[in-house]
C-alpha cells in the first residue's frame, strides 16, 4: 500500500482493493475541493494532520451531516486495514475476506466519532483502531460461534422472539409459524442438556427423545394451535426442527458473498462484471434532480435580486468604488489616484460597502435558508460574496443600468 504524503491526500482519498488486495487510491473531487478550498483561506499552510483531524471533527460535532465525516472517514483509511489485517489474521474464517472486514468496519466511523473525546489524551488514530478491532471482533466471533453449533445447539440458544422473525422472513404462512413454534417449545422442553456449559456440540435427539417431543406435541396442539392439525409424526418434527434452524441461520447471519470473489469454474473475471450497468438514471432520480436544480435556480435568482437592490443603497461614490475595483479590476491605489483621495480611503469604503452587502446575504441565509451563522458558514458567505460581485461587475446584464 503506496503511503500517502500530502494533507489533500489524507483527507480525501479512499482505498480500493483488486480483488482482496489493495489496488491503490482513490480521490474524492468533492472532498479534494473542499481541502484544497480550506488550506486557501489560512493565512498561512498548515501541514499538521493533528491539525486538520481536530477541525474536521469540531465542525462534525455542530454539523454531522456535513463533508467533515467523509473528511475524517478517508483519514482512517489506513487504521481501518490495519485493525482489518490484525483481527482477521486471528480468526480462521472462510466467509470473510480482508476487504469485507475493511468494509464492516470503514462504515461504523460515525460510531468511532460519536464514542471519541479529544480530552482523554488519546488520539482519533488510535481510538478508532480499537473500535474497529473490536467491532470486527464481535461480528467474526458471532460467526464463529453460529459456525460451531450444531442444529440442535442452535436451536436451543434461540429465543422465541429471534425463532419467530427468522420462520416470517423465510416467508412461512402464520398456521406454518404456529406449529413450528410449538413443536420447538416442545422440543427445549424436552431435551434438556445433562451439562450447563459445553453445549455446542449439542447431538441431534435419540429416538426416545424424539417420541417424547411428539407426544408432546400431540397432545398440546388441541389447546395452543386454532385448528389444531393433523397429528405430528418424528419425521415431521425433526424435519420441521432442521428448517427452523435454517431459518435462524438465513436471518441471522446471512451469507456475503463479495462482489469481487472470482467466478465460478472460470480463470478470470469477478462476480462484478456481470453486474448490470447503473449509467442510466431513473425517472425518480431524474425528478429529483429536476427538483434540485429548480430550488438552485429559485436560490439564485434571489440572491441575485437581493444583492442587486443592497446594491443601489449604496452611496454612488461607494459604487463606483465596487465597480473600478471589480469591473475594472483597478488596484486600490489605482482607484486613489483616479478619484483623487488617499488609498486607505478607498480600503475603508470597499470594506464598509462589502460588510453592507455581507449583512443583507447573511440575513437572507437565516431567514431563508434557515442556516446558522457560525464563522465558518460567515467565511462562506464571504466568499459567495467575492464570487458574485466579481460576475456581476464583469458581466452585466443586458437590461441593468450601470450603478454609475
Amino acid at each position: 500500500m503506496r503511503p500517502r504524503q500530502t494533507i489533500t491526500e489524507f483527507f480525501s482519498t479512499f482505498l480500493q482493493f483488486d480483488a482482496d488486495r489493495v489496488g491503490g487510491w482513490a480521490t474524492d473531487p468533492k472532498l479534494r475541493r473542499s481541502m484544497l478550498n480550506c488550506q486557501d483561506r489560512l493565512p498561512q499552510p498548515e501541514t499538521s494532520k493533528d491539525f486538520w483531524v481536530f477541525y474536521w471533527y469540531k465542525l462534525w460535532q455542530t454539523q454531522p451531516y456535513s463533508l467533515a465525516e467523509a473528511h475524517l472517514s478517508a483519514y482512517l483509511q489506513e487504521v481501518c486495514f490495519w485493525a482489518a489485517q490484525k483481527t482477521i489474521a486471528s480468526f480462521s474464517t472462510a466467509q470473510y475476506t480482508l476487504s469485507d472486514c475493511f468494509q464492516m468496519a470503514i462504515v461504523r466511523v460515525n460510531k468511532v466519532l460519536k464514542g471519541f473525546n479529544p480530552q482523554t489524551g488519546f488520539s482519533l488514530s488510535n481510538y478508532a483502531s480499537v473500535v474497529f478491532r473490536s467491532v470486527l471482533k464481535d461480528i467474526l466471533r458471532q460467526q464463529q460461534e453460529v459456525d460451531i453449533c450444531t442444529n440442535w445447539s442452535l436451536l436451543r440458544k434461540l429465543s422465541q422472539k429471534r425463532l419467530v422473525e427468522s420462520l416470517q422472513h423465510a416467508g412461512l404462512s402464520a398456521e406454518t409459524v404456529a406449529c413450528y413454534l410449538l413443536a420447538w417449545n416442545c422440543f427445549k422442553t424436552i431435551y434438556v442438556p445433562l451439562q450447563a456449559t459445553g453445549t455446542r456440540q449439542l447431538p441431534k435427539p435419540d429416538s426416545a427423545t424424539w417420541k417424547a417431543i411428539v407426544k408432546l406435541y400431540n397432545a398440546e396442539r388441541y389447546r395452543q394451535l386454532s385448528p389444531p392439525g393433523p397429528e405430528c409424526s418424528l419425521e415431521m418434527c425433526e424435519k420441521w426442527m432442521i428448517i427452523c434452524a435454517k431459518a435462524a441461520r438465513a436471518y441471522l447471519y446471512p451469507t456475503f458473498t463479495s462482489i469481487n470473489t472470482p467466478k465460478p469454474g472460470q480463470a478470470s473475471g469477478e462476480l462484478l462484471d456481470d453486474l448490470p450497468e447503473l449509467t442510466h438514471t431513473s425517472l425518480l432520480n431524474q425528478l429529483i434532480e429536476q427538483e434540485e436544480q429548480q430550488n438552485k435556480d429559485l436560490q439564485q435568482s434571489h440572491l441575485y435580486t437581493l444583492l442587486a437592490a443592497a446594491l443601489t443603497k449604496l452611496a454612488p461614490e461607494a459604487q463606483r468604488i465596487l465597480q473600478m475595483y471589480y469591473g475594472q479590476e483597478l488596484t486600490q491605489q489605482q482607484i486613489a489616484e483616479q478619484l483623487a483621495v488617499k488609498q486607505y480611503t478607498v480600503s475603508r469604503r470597499l470594506t464598509k460597502s462589502r460588510e453592507s452587502l455581507l449583512l443583507a446575504l447573511a440575513g437572507w441565509s437565516n431567514e431563508a435558508l434557515h442556516i446558522s451563522l457560525t464563522s465558518e458558514v460567515l467565511n462562506n458567505i464571504s466568499t459567495v460574496l467575492e464570487e458574485w460581485l466579481k460576475v456581476y461587475y464583469n458581466h452585466p446584464p443586458a437590461h441593468r443600468e450601470s450603478p454609475l
